[in-house]
């Protein structure tokens, strides 16, 4: 993890219509659009509220979703960098 961010942790994740808030141990929230996350973007709303926090605060987990993202990330504003053909394997998996 950058030096920048070793020490701030996500405590909890809500969405909105068309975004994901990550709240972070330093006070922040930071907004990001779903549309940066497909797979986020494309679950249920209760696929996106069953989220765990792993590393210890330095990663949040949809087990449902099968996605994994860094509070490092989020905060750099990186989207996924999920590949086309993998996400549309993962998009027809769910339709099947």
């Amino acid at each position: 993890m950058n030096t920048l961010t070793k020490d701030i942790e996500a405590i909890d994740v809500s969405f909105d219509e068309d975004s994901m808030c990550v709240h972070l141990s330093d006070g922040r929230s930071i907004s990001t659009p779903l549309a940066w996350y497909p797979r986020l973007y494309h679950g249920t709303t209760q696929e996106r509220n069953k989220w765990q926090i792993i590393g210890k605060g330095s990663g949040i987990h949809w087990p449902q979703l099968d996605e994994d993202l860094s509070v490092e990330s989020i905060i750099l504003g990186r989207p996924s960098m999920e590949k086309a053909d993998s996400l549309k394997k993962w998009l027809e998996s769910r339709t099947a």
